[in-house]
């Protein structure tokens, strides 16, 4: 029940991150938003580690899998999708991003040996399908991005694979031996930062301080919050989730973003909800009930 409340929660945070990011992504460019997003998550995270004097107790393995883990999902999963972001809009990124729960439950089963019953098998396939249904419904008169843009749907599949063999590269570490949530998640993201910065000053794509932000100062809202809500909170929980239940299970219930997304579309963009988009986040709540019940 922990890993599925903190799976949960994981989607709940990242709904609102994903505002963030996709407003960052346009203004700042993919390499600049994820290497700063990366750099005050981790200040967060040492702050909260020193508050709440933790000691760091990590094995070489752990440091190993959970920096492979990092540049899987991390630097190459959510550069690309930062990619896709920027390119198709969130809503036609996330329509691939929706298949990325079967695809870490088959990863899974292969590299980690899980093996899903019948019902979680069920709640996986219903819940995907809701959260498909909600995604799907909108047409293209509603997202100012080109369907034609090939090359955006690549990068969010390329997004997709780097996060689902990041969930379970991480698993691989926190199977080893038991770890604090806080100091696994600050590997993971110090580790993200380091191999990710050096390719970015290569690459011209990255500037120091705040000469990014030079024109744009109220752009510095998109890392800052979105490191809160994305890396802080976010990664920490779906690592506390894959570490309390199985990978599957975990990614598909973190994949409920476009559902919780629903209110703030309305609410906050003002976008009209019609009834496919109530029948898929019907659908999605038994997926996630079976799932919890299983």
């Amino acid at each position: 029940m922990i890993g599925e409340i903190a799976a949960l929660s994981t989607a709940l945070f990242w709904s609102f991150a994903t505002i963030f990011f996709t407003y960052g992504s346009k203004n700042l460019g993919v390499i600049q938003l994820n290497i700063d997003r990366l750099f005050f998550a981790s200040i967060y995270i040492f702050i909260t580690l020193l508050i709440l004097g933790v000691t760091p107790t990590i094995t070489g393995n752990q440091i190993i899998f959970l920096a492979l883990s990092a540049i899987a999902g991390l630097v190459l999963g959510d550069t690309f999708l930062f990619k896709a972001f920027s390119e198709i809009g969130p809503r036609l990124t996330l329509i691939v991003m929706s298949f990325a729960p079967p695809l870490s439950a088959l990863l899974a089963f292969l590299f980690l040996g899980e093996v899903l019953g019948t019902w979680v098998i069920i709640g996986i396939v219903v819940t995907t399908f809701g959260v498909f249904t909600v995604i799907f419904e909108r047409t293209d008169e509603n997202n100012k991005f080109k369907i034609e843009n090939k090359w955006g749907y690549f990068w969010a599949f390329l997004g997709m694979l780097g996060q689902a063999s990041g969930l379970i590269l991480a698993k691989v570490a926190l199977k080893e031996s038991e770890i604090h949530p806080f100091v696994a998640s600050f590997t993971r993201i110090f580790a993200a930062f380091i191999f990710l910065l050096p390719i970015g000053y290569l690459s011209k794509r990255y500037k120091f301080g705040f000469a990014a932000y030079k024109h744009k100062p109220k752009v510095i809202i998109a890392p800052v919050i979105g490191a809160i809500l994305g890396p802080y909170l976010g990664i920490t929980l779906s690592l506390i989730a894959i570490n309390y239940t199985q990978v599957g299970i975990a990614s598909t219930l973190m994949a409920t973003t476009p559902i919780i997304m629903l209110p703030i579309s309305h609410y906050i963009f003002k976008e009209n909800l019609n009834w496919k988009s109530i029948v898929g986040a019907f659908i999605t709540f038994i997926g996630v009930a079976i799932l919890f019940i299983k």
